[in-house]
């Protein structure tokens, strides 16, 4: 090995070798900046003038970088030392499947598990128009704790999905993809697939053959093709099929084995189509009802049917003759869908349950602008009834009649609520206050116990019963409900904190999750089918006009209902009726210019959600988020005495520059880069941050520094301090949940708040960090003070927002303004607030949602 313990590749101190390889040397390095060990593969320099294996191990790189799947190795950073590439790689305690299959077969349940989660990975590789095409044991990695990673993405291929936008790669310079022509062949000889072996095109289906080999091998303890010679070997992937793998073991789900085959066929056309798909079938094998059930999928293969025409055409027409016999052969049309409205006030419908009976409703509004209640109400009866519950919401109804609910209700950021979950009698009472920090939770089918998703340390779980957790995120979900036998838990899990992008997900009461859709531009609202055969959701594919969809556990999804309106579904019934809200939602801004005396609201798009404003005030950085910004959002500048605004470029706003001459923006996913937009001429500049997802940014009074929080995978955030022109980040603080923070005036220092514990003031160039008198978790710091002898605190928390100053020699708190527009009506929340460097001057946000509750049947 070339380095030796104790050198460094720039912040990469190197602790030692791990082993090497036909591409490359590995050891075991420290991250100094972010104080983890890590992986770092190096090309040797007597292999740089070999630009087949130069282009081999920059495309490996280039490939795994642009995923993020837990079941792909994940790639952290690229460099050079002395010329030669390295990579910067996830470190990994374990061994490979070949290591772990020791020439024997697997039990079959192990086997199960790890051809879902290489199943997985494809899929999410395929996603991304990235072809493996070298899927063998060797470079499938099975860790401690039984998670498989996928390895060696140095013979892939690198293309991009139909209806797909190229993304940008970290190599700050994008190798030629590694040509295959005709006649050349890749792979790994009795892993190939058949067109492979031709040295024909490989797409994604090529993956799934290979992948086919490795499950055989897998459950039969023997490869697939093996024979005396390569030649042989490929002269049997071309025209012979493996031996069943039933001969030999009894003990397979009977679904297995046409899954093996479905995969081995040799033309692409009929094979599983993608990897996605492979996936559910292998998922439903592990389930007993569903491996009965899967039996008949792939009953029988296309040419097996060719023996069956002639029965099943005697047997339609033996049943065509007898309906015409009896005079019973008819069409029905069903009846078209009927809703009948609930709701006839003005304001925002927040929640919605059927009772017991199916004839009542129970929902949560704040009408007229007041405060949440609970109120109850029957179809066909125009007036509700208050439960006497205000700041209150309904969370779950018993089968055997009594409340979950949420008191204090309010929201904590974005779309993410919180408070403290009571029960209460339908009929009316005292409610009992049970657990803090829930924002779902959900009865069990008999009515015994609940489930509950609630905060801890900045971590979102979903737990059951309370103390165990089934599920765990430092991002969030929500709707979870449970199934109608008990035996699972729905919900939408977030990729985005505040924002309600999502995915539907099901958790058993083991823990094992399984995730049945792909990310919803908007999700929100989720319930079980009357039959419980699927989860019901409502969701929007671009912005906030929200449809409702139905996913079964196998993830085939449809669409129920798709009307011009946005829906929201709250509950179905076990009679089969929806309880729906149709909703006319909009998040604007309001704001005061230097030299007025009134707010003038400045509003552009459906959605537009403020992210700074310049330090005199007159312009405002600004993102659109619903239709009118699309899937990727946008971003615009404006002036705050309202002239039009101008848009910069796709993404999150984060920050001006001081000089009000850059926009600091990053993109909805992945959001480990920065980009610096110009507002005026000029181009566009963008720093990579890998392995991090950033979450907030402000500039730094020099103009050249920036103050960040970002989190990497499966982390809380910690504030870094970064160089806009080298990226850089310097850590300041440590991993806390809702961490944020204003640099003060003079630049040395940042002031500290987060949800967890009392603010600090930390030195930026290091140091001890000092107490914070008056500010206390839960404050968001709006900035310093001009003469920077206090700050600007708010609680984002209840209506009117009060944003007060804290004098930082005592700690004393006085309010400075209370925040609350005109037309109260139908008002959410106010947030997301920028103040000018005077604190003269301000721009805010609010939510606003009109919304009206109705009852459907006939809906299927």
């Amino acid at each position: 090995m070339s380095l030796t313990e104790g050198s460094t590749l720039g912040p990469y101190e190197i602790l030692g070798p791990i082993g090497a390889g036909g591409m490359g040397e590995v050891y075991r390095a420290r991250d100094q900046r972010l104080s983890r060990d890590v992986a770092i593969k190096v090309l040797p320099r007597s292999f740089l003038g070999e630009p087949d294996r130069l282009l081999r191990f920059e495309q490996e790189a280039r490939a795994a970088g642009q995923l993020n799947h837990p079941n792909i190795l994940v790639v952290y950073d690229i460099g050079t030392h002395e010329g030669a590439p390295y990579v910067v790689e996830e470190l990994l305690e374990g061994e490979t499947l070949r290591q772990k299959m020791s020439g024997a077969a697997l039990p079959a349940r192990k086997a199960i598990d790890y051809a879902g989660q290489i199943a997985q990975g494809l899929a999410a590789a395929h996603q991304k128009g990235i072809v493996h095409r070298d899927l063998k044991p060797e470079n499938l990695f099975v860790t401690h704790d039984g998670r498989l990673k996928i390895l060696d993405f140095g013979l892939a291929k690198l293309t991009v999905p139909a209806g797909a936008r190229p993304s940008a790669t970290p190599m700050t310079e994008a190798p030629t993809q590694m040509e295959t022509g005709a006649g050349v062949v890749m792979g790994t000889v009795g892993y190939m697939s058949p067109e492979q072996v031709r040295g024909q095109t490989a797409d994604h289906r090529s993956d799934i053959f290979s992948f086919g080999c490795v499950l055989y091998e897998m459950v039969s303890g023997r490869r697939a093709f093996q024979r005396d010679s390569s030649v042989e070997t490929m002269n049997a992937i071309l025209k012979e099929d493996p031996p069943e793998v039933s001969q030999t073991r009894q003990d397979l789900p009977p679904g297995l084995e046409r899954v093996v085959q479905h995969c081995l066929e040799k033309s692409p056309d009929e094979r599983f189509q993608s990897a996605r798909d492979l996936a559910f079938q292998i998922d439903a094998l592990s389930s007993p009802s569903a491996a009965i059930a899967g039996s008949g999928r792939f009953a029988a293969a296309p040419q097996a049917w060719k023996t069956r025409p002639l029965v099943a055409a005697a047997a339609l027409l033996l049943v065509l003759a007898a309906g015409v016999l009896v005079g019973r052969v008819t069409i029905r049309t069903p009846a078209p869908p009927d809703f009948s409205q609930i709701t006839f006030r003005q304001g925002a419908i927040s929640s919605g349950r059927f009772t017991p009976d199916g004839e009542t409703v129970v929902y949560g509004a704040a009408w007229d602008g007041t405060p949440t209640e609970i109120f109850t109400a029957r179809p066909g009866a125009p007036e509700s009834r208050s439960l006497g519950l205000p700041s209150a919401d309904v969370l779950s109804v018993s089968s055997s009649g009594e409340l979950a609910i949420l008191l204090d209700a309010h929201y904590t950021l974005g779309f993410q609520r919180g408070g403290t979950l009571a029960r209460a009698p339908l009929a009316g009472g005292v409610p009992r206050p049970v657990l803090e920090n829930v924002q779902d939770a959900d009865w069990t089918p008999d009515g015994s116990a609940l489930a509950v998703v609630r905060e801890v340390d900045g971590r979102y779980r979903l737990e059951y019963p309370v103390g165990k957790v089934l599920y765990e995120t430092s991002l969030w979900m929500s709707s979870a409900r449970f199934s109608r036998d008990g035996r699972r838990i729905a919900f939408i899990d977030h990729p985005l904190l505040g924002d309600n992008r999502g995915r539907v997900a099901v958790v058993d009461l083991a823990g094992k999750m399984k995730v049945l859709t792909e990310p919803f531009n908007s999700a929100e609202g989720l319930a079980w089918s009357k039959d419980g055969s699927e989860i019901w959701f409502s969701a929007g594919k671009a912005g906030n006009r929200l449809s409702v969809f139905a996913v079964d556990l196998a993830g085939h999804e449809r669409t129920v209902i798709d009307v011009p309106a946005s829906l929201s579904l709250f509950d179905v019934g076990a009679n089969g009726r929806v309880l729906l809200g149709r909703n006319s939602w909009r998040r604007g801004i309001a704001g005061l210019a230097p030299g007025e005396g009134a707010e003038r609201d400045l509003s552009w798009l459906d959605w537009s959600r403020p992210g700074a404003i310049s330090e005199d005030g007159r312009r405002m950085l600004f993102d659109e988020q619903g239709q009118g910004g699309g899937p990727a959002y946008s971003v615009y500048l404006r002036g705050t005495d309202g002239s039009p605004a101008v848009k910069l470029g796709d993404g999150y706003s984060l920050a001006l520059s001081p000089d009000d001459r850059f926009a600091a923006t990053v993109p909805v996913d992945p959001a480990d880069r920065i980009t610096f937009v110009p507002t005026g001429t000029g181009e566009a500049r963008t720093v990579m941050f890998p392995g991090l997802s950033i979450n907030f940014a402000r500039w730094h009074p020099d103009g050249r520094r920036l103050l960040m929080a970002a989190a990497e995978a499966g982390h809380l955030n910690r504030l870094y301090v970064i160089d806009q022109e080298r990226g850089a980040p310097k850590p300041i603080t440590g991993e806390e949940p809702g961490i944020q923070g204003a640099v003060s005036p003079d630049g040395t220092r940042v002031a500290v708040a987060s949800q967890s514990g009392p603010g600090r003031i930390v030195p930026i160039e290091g140091g001890e960090a000092r107490p914070l008198p008056g500010v206390v978790a839960g404050d968001f710091i709006l900035g310093w003070t001009d003469d920077a002898r206090g700050l600007f605190v708010i609680r984002p928390k209840g209506l009117p927002a009060r944003i007060e100053r804290v004098d930082l020699a005592t700690g004393q708190r006085t309010l400075w303004k209370e925040v609350l527009p005109v037309d109260r009506a139908g008002l959410v929340d106010v947030g997301y607030f920028y103040l000018s460097a005077d604190g003269r001057s301000y721009v805010y946000s609010y939510r606003r949602n009109l919304s009206t509750l109705y009852v459907g049947t006939g809906l299927r």
